[in-house]
């Protein structure tokens, strides 16, 4: 039995945040991708469909890559890979070059994240204290500092490569020195017989799977149609607007760090079940009311009510019987992903057919679904 030492559970949070300055500065830098190589609005979004294909890939191929080396040998490399590949999204010859890296980094993203998330998945079995919502709040952590610091170091003038290359070195020895605490491979649970390959969710893999796609799918539309809401429905100016996703994105962070006291307390399915009741009361009020200012306390009732179905539900999936915990995480994270990728499309077309108050209660009714549904975690609660 291996002790999980406070060292190893502060390397997997060093990972986790990692993740998230490292995915917030791709973010910062959308813009600046899209001016260098002169971009319009398509050819952007078949540049982002090139890293959806590379992450879709990596989710077919993560949980026997872990299988066969482990989660630390697999972040170490796919963390690192992740990190320098930041420096080269504007030092491309040209368009298709960068399709090729973006897929590349969206390959390397999705096979970190599962390595991650099965690192932290043991880390639970083994010390049998839920550590998974902690987790997750420090890529929240990491997302809110990677865009606050990318924000201030280009308002202040740096050059975009400069920032590129500072965070790539800085993440890299983040990455690197992490990793040198997590578990060995032989202490991760890989068991003689179990099945390392991906395979398409069927039976507990994909009800969890597509629970996750409809917490992925509301909890896109929250970071993509928020602002505008404000904006365009409630005629907040645009400094008054920009509070939604603050106020949904800080309540999130804050509630993933009491998560693990809540899971601690109570079951996945009450908990589950309370987290839907709660987002979908909030969104209600978002949509109900008139007044800005309520609407800013219903998106933070909706962050904190969506802040721990995913370490919910992947540490579910690395419970189920038979199956490797990277290979249950990278199949209900394909599934996840898919959602996430479709969400924002989805809430477009039905406010180009209706209107975006009327599409964003597709929120509502998925998170009612949430909680619905929230007794097809039980059978992992004795995992």
């Amino acid at each position: 039995m291996v002790v999980v030492t406070a060292g190893t559970r502060w390397a997997s949070r060093a990972q986790f945040f990692s993740s998230g300055f490292i995915f917030a500065t791709w973010g910062v830098h959308v813009p600046t991708v899209k001016a260098h190589y002169g971009l319009d609005e398509a050819q952007l979004g078949l540049a982002l469909l090139a890293a959806g294909a590379g992450a879709m890939f990596g989710l077919t191929s993560a949980g026997r890559w872990i299988g066969r080396h482990g989660p630390r040998r697999i972040a170490v490399l796919s963390g690192c890979v992740y990190a320098l590949l930041l420096a080269g999204l504007i030092a491309m010859p040209g368009y298709f070059a960068l399709m090729g890296l973006l897929a590349a980094f969206g390959l390397v993203t999705s096979v970190f994240d599962v390595a991650i998330n099965t690192e932290a998945a043991q880390l639970e079995m083994q010390s049998g204290t839920p550590l998974m919502s902690g987790m997750h709040g420090m890529f929240s952590l990491g997302g809110m500092a990677g865009a606050a610091s990318g924000s201030a170091v280009l308002a202040a003038g740096m050059g975009a490569q400069t920032h590129l290359l500072l965070v790539a070195a800085v993440m890299v020895l983040l990455v690197a020195l992490s990793s040198t605490r997590m578990l060995p491979k032989a202490a991760t649970g890989n068991t003689t017989g179990a099945d390392h390959s991906f395979r398409l969710p069927r039976g507990p893999l994909a009800v969890l799977g597509v629970l996750a796609a409809l917490g992925l799918i509301a909890e896109g539309a929250i970071y993509d149609w928020s602002v505008l809401y404000m904006q365009q429905e409630l005629g907040s100016p645009q400094k008054q607007a920009a509070l939604a996703y603050a106020a949904f994105s800080a309540a999130m962070a804050a509630a993933r760090f009491g998560g693990d006291a809540m899971r601690a307390r109570f079951t996945p399915v009450a908990l589950l079940r309370g987290s839907g009741v709660l987002a979908a009361a909030a969104m209600t009020l978002v949509l109900l009311t008139d007044l800005p200012w309520l609407a800013l306390v219903g998106f933070a009732g909706v962050g904190v009510g969506f802040a721990n179905v995913v370490p919910i539900l992947f540490g579910a999936s690395a419970r189920v019987p038979g199956v490797e915990p990277a290979s249950g995480i990278a199949s209900v994270s394909a599934v996840a992903y898919l959602g996430f990728m479709a969400g924002p499309a989805v809430i477009g077309l039905l406010a180009r057919a209706s209107s975006l108050t009327a599409a964003l209660y597709v929120v509502v009714i998925f998170a009612a679904a949430l909680a619905a549904s929230a007794r097809f975690t039980r059978s992992e609660e004795a995992g």
